[in-house]
């Protein structure tokens, strides 16, 4: 295999930083020679430790927003300027590694950076798209947008009752990614998501490397379409339970002596990733639920500090109670890891719910927006390792009372009989499965193919 020089650029959020990571880590173990992670300038100084690898360097490019500072009233012309900027910096990073005698063999681009497959083409250099979403979630979307018979397709915005494809659940509208949906708020991020399905159209070489495993979803990679090379390389999680690094957020010092003071399989951890913002009425209604189990909780709770009175709140029940710790950031594959822990809360984003399944953590899954509404049927229904708590149908406010969140920790914990059993046992053989994948083949092959 000849040296390799990997360019693997991400955007800066810590979902889609984590699963760039381990592949960069994952190449350079498998043969290449050097690997250049590359975000954006704002999310590069955000980063508060930069792992060190050997074979690994640093770079970044512009979203045209360097400071941080976007507008909140047009979403439009926030993408049009990241795509603009975006490109013409890509471009001068490329020829600088160059100069530098470091030329790039191989482009791997992730979600909403869909303008990098054009840059990597008009360069003659080979890319690839790296989807850190589920199979089924890309199976939709090129379901949605290809050129020949996308449902979105020739202005075509009428979406069907449920969306039935050769190998996945059935899917209603309401399990579909919420931005598909014409009237949702993230509506604006469609034509980015068309942009990538028609750029691997123009591709003579189309490509996606999929952060997920065969076993865990072979029908909906076997039938998603023909003509596209579709790699599983997942799942991308540190297997050695380890914090991944390059955490966007400062993390706690105590949560991991707290969890040793805990029994085995007695805490339910609770965390919503690093994007979603929960209604103030519905982290109320989660803090009542939970309270109510009588289970130690440890809850991550990322700005805190900005509720004076919702913290109030908490420091008053808790005052002298054991029962929950409350934290701003911790290492996630570590607290699955821990012994103490037997249930994760979750908003089942992609990486949390292939961090559940390596863990062998059964979850009660809260989605918020995007592919988590997906994912959680699908861990409901598919694999069977958690269930759905459902929202409040009595009132359209969308909110999950605390009397269903009560009902499902304690299913999932086990004191309510057979349900949570038989959810503990899926776990143990998805994570059985997830240990046993076949990913790190696929990559060596790959790698091997380009090196040929």
């Amino acid at each position: 295999m000849k040296n390799l020089h990997f360019l693997l650029i991400t955007c800066s959020a810590q979902g889609h930083i984590n699963p760039t990571l381990q592949l960069a880590k994952r190449l350079l173990c498998g043969g290449a020679a050097k690997v250049t992670f590359a975000t954006t300038v704002h999310g590069l100084s955000k980063i508060k430790t930069l792992t060190s690898h050997d074979g690994l360097s640093y770079a970044s490019f512009s979203d045209g927003f360097d400071d941080g500072t976007k507008p909140n009233d047009d979403r439009h012309h926030v993408m049009s300027e990241f795509k603009r900027v975006g490109s013409q910096t890509l471009t001068h990073l490329i020829q600088n590694l160059s100069k530098e005698g470091h030329p790039v063999d191989f482009l791997v681009y992730g979600l909403v950076l869909s303008w990098a497959a054009e840059v990597a083409r008009d360069m003659s250099i080979p890319s690839a798209f790296l989807c850190c979403q589920s199979a089924s979630a890309f199976a939709i979307y090129h379901h949605f947008f290809n050129t020949h018979e996308g449902i979105y397709n020739n202005n075509n915005n009428t979406l069907p009752s449920f969306v039935n494809l050769p190998g996945l659940l059935s899917f209603a509208q309401e399990d579909l990614p919420s931005f598909l949906l014409p009237n949702n708020p993230h509506a604006s991020i469609i034509p980015c998501f068309r942009e990538h399905i028609q750029n691997l159209e123009k591709d003579p070489n189309p490509c996606v490397l999929l952060n997920t495993f065969d076993a865990l979803e072979e029908e909906a990679i076997k039938n998603v379409v023909n003509n596209i090379n579709l790699i599983s390389i997942g799942p991308l999680v540190p297997l050695d339970n380890k914090p991944a690094g390059c955490d966007l957020f400062e993390a706690s010092k105590q949560y991991i002596e707290w969890l040793n003071t805990k029994p085995d399989c007695s805490v339910v951890y609770v965390s919503f990733g690093s994007l979603a913002v929960l209604q103030r009425k519905q982290m109320e209604e989660f803090f009542h639920g939970l309270v109510s189990t009588s289970i130690p909780f440890l809850w991550v709770i990322r700005n805190l500090e900005d509720d004076d009175e919702f913290k109030a709140m908490i420091i008053s029940e808790l005052d002298g109670n054991k029962q929950g710790l409350i934290v701003p950031w911790c290492s996630q594959v570590e607290v699955l890891s821990h012994p103490s822990v037997g249930c994760f809360v979750t908003h089942c984003g992609w990486n949390s719910t292939l961090e559940s399944l390596v863990a062998g953590m059964p979850v009660v899954g809260c989605p918020q927006f995007s592919d988590q509404l997906m994912n959680a049927k699908m861990v409901e229904d598919l694999w069977g390792t958690g269930i759905r708590a459902r929202l409040n149908h009595e009132k359209e406010d969308g909110i999950v009372k605390r009397e269903e969140i009560k009902r499902c920790v304690e299913i999932v914990m086990g004191l309510n009989g057979e349900k949570g059993r038989e959810i503990r046992k899926n776990a143990a053989k998805w994570r059985g499965l997830s240990l046993e994948a076949s990913s790190n083949v696929n990559l060596r092959a790959f790698m091997e193919k380009l090196g040929a």
